[in-house]
């Protein structure tokens, strides 16, 4: 019996017109190798999720084409399936974590000076780079400078500040973006319609807000919603499943915050406790909320009507700062409920403060207005 695939795994992409989202990405890559500007060493950077390591495959695949490098390689060749699977005796993947000793760096810069077997280059493909130790990575540093003609290296990492300056200097650096929702949506489209799953828009919204601009992470939601609904998926199915609550009730509760309804907030509270909702995701959603009306306000001119209740810049900023210094409390704390429940209090009531600055101000100007005019008793 054959085993099941993931949906990760089965729609990863196979050419470089199937990355999704990091154009900028592709298309220096493929003017690399069309114009034969192939560096010896590239970084790529970016969230979990995004396409690093799919894209260094491509990359070796494209750089070790039958024929000479090409950006569209055949699919069907014995070694673009060798290296899309990951089965290449020269696409060599290295995981960072478990291979960051100084010996096993040494063994792979002795390795280097060996001709690649069947492909046009050997290529060394490190994930999580940045877990390598300092002494290995001091060990890498002359091949990596002056690597034999046939040897390329491609780093991966979602930390990038852990890497040493002298290994980011010596590569070409790469900024992988997390995706934006709108295309994690079109591509789960694609996905769904091809599986033959029913998904309404807003489910496949919900999983690509959930997912946080990670493609993986989407496909790897999405195939649990199948595995838990069938061939129909619903917005309440995704809901129920991952504890989230739906945008348009985290819209109310943000009016409820901004009209200073207490007892609205309160019950909105109780009944997403009720519910098993993810608190701390909640805080997260009506931290967005909050931003969108914050940026709306500077573009007025000082006040927004996004929540329904007229609200200044000034109001905005400190209820999202209120909500923001929550974080901790709400996701760590010891009662979830309780501290979700003060969090909102305190940016409520942050919003009603005004800073002293601008009441003097305030002042300032009246009393500018009035001039010199007497004051009259009572």
């Amino acid at each position: 019996m054959s085993s099941y695939q993931v949906i990760a795994r089965r729609w990863r992409p196979k050419q470089f017109d199937d990355v999704v989202g990091q154009e900028h990405i592709v298309q220096t890559l493929k003017n690399a190798i069309l114009r034969d500007r192939i560096a010896h060493a590239y970084l790529f950077v970016g969230p979990r999720g995004t396409g690093k390591t799919s894209t260094a495959r491509l990359f070796a695949k494209a750089l070790n084409a039958e024929g000479g490098p090409n950006v569209e390689p055949d699919n069907e060749s014995d070694i673009s399936k060798a290296i899309m699977s990951g089965n290449c005796m020269d696409v060599i993947e290295i995981d960072g974590a478990s291979n960051n000793s100084v010996d096993q760096v040494r063994d792979l810069r002795d390795d280097c000076q060996y001709a690649p077997a069947q492909c046009t280059y050997k290529i060394y493909i490190i994930d999580e780079v940045h877990m390598l130790s300092t002494a290995a990575f001091n060990a890498l540093l002359k091949t990596l400078e002056e690597p034999p003609p046939h040897v390329k290296f491609i780093f991966a990492t979602t930390e990038a500040h852990k890497l040493l300056a002298t290994i980011v200097s010596r590569c070409q650096r790469f900024e992988f973006r997390p995706i934006p929702d709108d295309l994690i949506v079109q591509r789960l489209k694609e996905i769904s319609d091809a599986e033959g799953i029913q998904a309404d828009g807003e489910a496949l919204l919900a999983v690509a807000h959930l997912a946080n601009g990670g493609m993986r992470d989407a496909q790897s939601i999405l195939d649990q919603m199948i595995s838990f609904c069938g061939d129909s998926i619903s917005e309440k199915d995704v809901l129920d499943v991952y504890g989230l609550v739906s945008q348009e009730k985290v819209k109310k509760l943000a009016e409820s915050m901004a009209s200073a309804d207490y007892q609205g907030v309160i019950s909105a509270v109780d009944e997403f406790a009720a519910e098993g909702r993810d608190l701390y995701r909640v805080l997260l959603d009506l931290q967005t909320v909050v931003r969108t009306a914050l940026l709306d306000s500077i573009h007025h001119k000082g006040q927004s009507n996004q929540l329904k209740t007229p609200l200044t810049t000034e109001s905005l900023m400190r209820m999202q700062e209120a909500l923001h210094e929550s974080e901790a409390s709400v996701q760590k704390g010891l009662s979830e409920k309780v501290n979700f429940e003060v969090a909102l209090l305190k940016a409520l009531e942050a919003s009603r403060v005004r800073a002293i600055d601008s009441v003097i101000k305030q002042l300032t100007a009246v009393a500018n207005q009035l001039g010199e005019a007497p004051l009259k008793n009572g």
